[in-house]
């Protein structure tokens, strides 16, 4: 069973993404950013790295690789991406994930 956000999670600013349909909803605090992602299949983010992140697959199926090491992640699976870590995604089956950032900044919200 597909598991949907509260409107009030919709409500939210969305995220300025470069990724095509891939959509976020950003709360944002003093001491960081949460980020609520909508991902379809195919989608991917390359090798990148920012400050430290945590992560929670709510649906779907991501493939994950962190410092080198490549995992599955289904609902449930927790991540963890220190400061300066490489880091990419492939999205394997439609999902939403929620992310939480130590950066504040980490997303700008759309105009």
């Amino acid at each position: 069973m597909s598991q949907e956000y509260s409107d009030f999670i919709k409500a939210l600013p969305q995220a300025d993404l470069s990724l095509p349909g891939v959509t976020g909803y950003l709360l944002t605090g003093q001491n960081g950013q949460a980020c609520f992602f909508e991902l379809p299949a195919g989608a991917g983010v390359p090798l990148h790295s920012h400050g430290a992140q945590w992560g929670i697959v709510v649906d779907g199926e991501i493939e994950l690789t962190i410092d080198g090491v490549t995992k599955i992640y289904k609902p449930g699976d927790a991540y963890n991406v220190g400061a300066g870590v490489e880091h990419a995604v492939k999205v394997l089956k439609d999902a939403k994930a929620i992310d939480v950032f130590a950066d504040n900044n980490r997303y700008s919200a759309k105009a």
